[in-house]
C-alpha cells in the first residue's frame, strides 16, 4: 500500500519508506512519528542544528557526535535514533527534513488522511487551526493533518498547500500582483 503512494520519491522518499515499513513491522508508527516530529521541532528551533544538518563542512564523525548528543538531550531513542544515526553515517543527514515530511505523508496516507501545509504571517491560534481543518475537511472530504509554519514576510493572510494545489491569499502576493498590474498601466 505505501509503495503505491506517489509522494514517495527520491532519496528522502526511499529512506522514509524504509523507516515507515520498519516502524509498521515493529508496531511503532506513532512513537516513530512523534520522535521525528520532536526532531523536526528541534530543527525549527535551532539555527545551529540546521547548520550541522545542512552543511557539508562538518565531517561524518563530527555530525555523529553532535546528533548523538542532540538525540540524547531531546530523548529520542530506539528505531528513530538508529535511523537518524544511520542517515548521519551515510552522509544523508542533509535530507532529514525531507525524510520527515515524506514519513508524515506516508503515515497520513496510511490513516486515510491528507496532509496540508499552512504558512501564515503570525502564529495561528488553536481556534483558527481547528476552523481551517474543518474547512479543508469539508472541501476535500478527508481528514486533514495540518503542518503550520510562520513566515513574517507574508505580511498577512495564508498560503495553504494540499498536495500539488496551493491557495495563496497572502498580502505579499496581493501587493506583488498590484505592483505588476500598475507597471503594465504606467
Amino acid at each position: 500500500m505505501a509503495g503505491e503512494d506517489p509522494t514517495v520519491t527520491g532519496v528522502a522518499g526511499r529512506y522514509a519508506l524504509a523507516l515507515f515499513e520498519l516502524a509498521q513491522e515493529e508496531k511503532a508508527l506513532e512513537k516513530t512519528e512523534a520522535d521525528l516530529n520532536r526532531f523536526g521541532e528541534a530543527l525549527d528551533a535551532s539555527e545551529d542544528l540546521v547548520r550541522l544538518v545542512k552543511s557539508p563542512v562538518f565531517g561524518a564523525d563530527e555530525q555523529m557526535k553532535a546528533i548523538s548528543a542532540v538525540l540524547e538531550k531531546i530523548q529520542i531513542e530506539g528505531l528513530t535514533a538508529n535511523f537518524l544515526k544511520l542517515i548521519t553515517k551515510n552522509r544523508r543527514l542533509f535530507a532529514a527534513p525531507d525524510m520527515i515530511a515524506a514519513f508524515r505523508a506516508l503515515t497520513a496516507h496510511h490513516r486515510g488522511e491528507t496532509s496540508a501545509e499552512v504558512v501564515s504571517a503570525t502564529k495561528l491560534e488553536e481556534g483558527q487551526v481547528t476552523a481551517l481543518k474543518q474547512a479543508l475537511k469539508a472541501a476535500l472530504d478527508k481528514d486533514v493533518r495540518l503542518t503550520t509554519r510562520v513566515d513574517p514576510a507574508l505580511l498577512g493572510g495564508l498560503v495553504v498547500k494540499v498536495g500539488s494545489r496551493m491557495i495563496d491569499s497572502s498580502l505579499r502576493t496581493k501587493l506583488n500582483s498590484m505592483k505588476h498590474a500598475m507597471k503594465e498601466v504606467g
